[in-house]
């Protein structure tokens, strides 16, 4: 019995001094690495046992042939341990990583549902207040027969505004769950262009606003139709509303090695910096936009999904899309992948 006194107060004494200087070391690096923690953690682990194995068979009075296999044997753990620390730490290290991206990521997508609900109900609360005052006139009989026309006419309007605002969410959400499903085939981009300049020319001339296109070259894109279709729309119908009277609106494009592009350039003046990377938020319109469209603007405020929208069919594509500042305006360019040769 007094044997194993001794040697548990050998042991305890020895692993005891290194462990102090482990917690010391884990003081220092407060902050550091996981990676690191783990190194120092299990380095003081097995230096502990190693000092006290070696402090026991010295008290035990072990050969020298005993005591040198009892320490090659340490010495082989204790490496391997730390290795596999290492890579264990490095592991870890990473997971908490993807953990804190993954935390960042809901984070952001949950403050973009919060924006996307308070901006749905601000823009559904106008027309539907307008529809119910409208409707209230008209069943008083508070509207003078040749003013019930016009009445009509608004409800419609309204209705339509609301409908818009519906199909941009219902896209929206079915690019951010994945769910979109295009079928890609080699699509001209000049004939795209064409199309969608065709549709917002007259939404242009009833704002006084001139849309100019370049017939050049646009190259031939891999993409679907339709949805190319939209981006080009929504691109034009934003620049189209934030471009005063007798402004103008241009279009161009080209094609690079392995890419097609088209730019939509506008005279809004420009977008302030801290905007600009927040051009593409689900919602986002900026400040001058929060405000009510000028009675009679054929394009209204807007919802603030068109790029949104943009970006996310852009991307689907396997396309990129950006937007800069040019003196007097601003620039959106569309660039997506060349269609493969035939």
């Amino acid at each position: 019995m007094r044997d194993v006194l001794v040697i548990c107060a050998l042991a305890l004494g020895s692993s005891g001094a290194v462990a102090s200087f482990g917690l010391a070391a884990l003081r220092i690096l407060r902050g550091r690495s996981v990676t690191a923690h783990l190194g120092v953690l299990l380095a003081v682990t097995v230096a502990s046992v190693v000092t006290g194995v070696v402090v026991v068979a010295e008290a035990m009075f072990l050969s020298a042939h005993d005591l040198g296999v009892v320490g090659m044997v340490l010495i082989v753990s204790g490496v391997v341990s730390l290795g596999f620390a290492l890579v264990a730490g490095r592991r870890l290290a990473r997971a908490s990583v993807w953990a804190a991206e993954a935390r960042a990521r809901e984070q952001a997508l949950e403050r973009s549902r919060r924006e996307v609900v308070a901006w749905v109900s601000h823009d559904l609360r106008t027309p539907l207040a307008g529809l119910r005052a409208m409707a209230e006139a008209l069943e008083d009989g508070m509207v003078e027969p040749d003013g019930v026309p016009g009445y009509h006419r608004r409800i419609r309007l309204e209705a339509d505004r609301i409908t818009a605002l519906v199909d941009d969410l219902f896209e929206l959400s079915r690019i951010n769950a994945g769910a979109l499903r295009l079928t890609l085939d080699a699509v001209p981009l000049g004939e795209v262009v064409s199309d969608a300049v065709a549709s917002a020319t007259p939404v242009a001339r009833a704002k006084g606003v001139r849309l100019v296109a370049d017939h050049s070259s646009y190259g031939v894109v891999r993409g679907s139709e339709p949805e190319l279709g939209r981006v080009l729309g929504n691109l034009l119908v934003n620049a189209i509303r934030h471009t005063p009277q007798e402004g103008i609106v241009t279009v161009v494009g080209g094609s690079d090695e392995g890419t097609g592009w088209v730019a939509v350039s506008d005279e809004c003046g420009g977008i302030p910096a801290d905007d600009l990377p927040r051009v593409f938020d689900t919602a986002f319109r900026g400040e001058s936009a929060r405000t009510p469209a000028a009675a009679g603007d054929p394009l209204g405020s807007g919802g603030g999904l068109g790029l949104a929208i943009a970006r996310g069919l852009v991307e689907v594509h396997g396309g990129r899309i950006a937007v800069d500042n040019t003196p007097g305006g601003c620039q959106f360019t569309v660039r997506l992948p060349a269609a493969a040769a035939r």
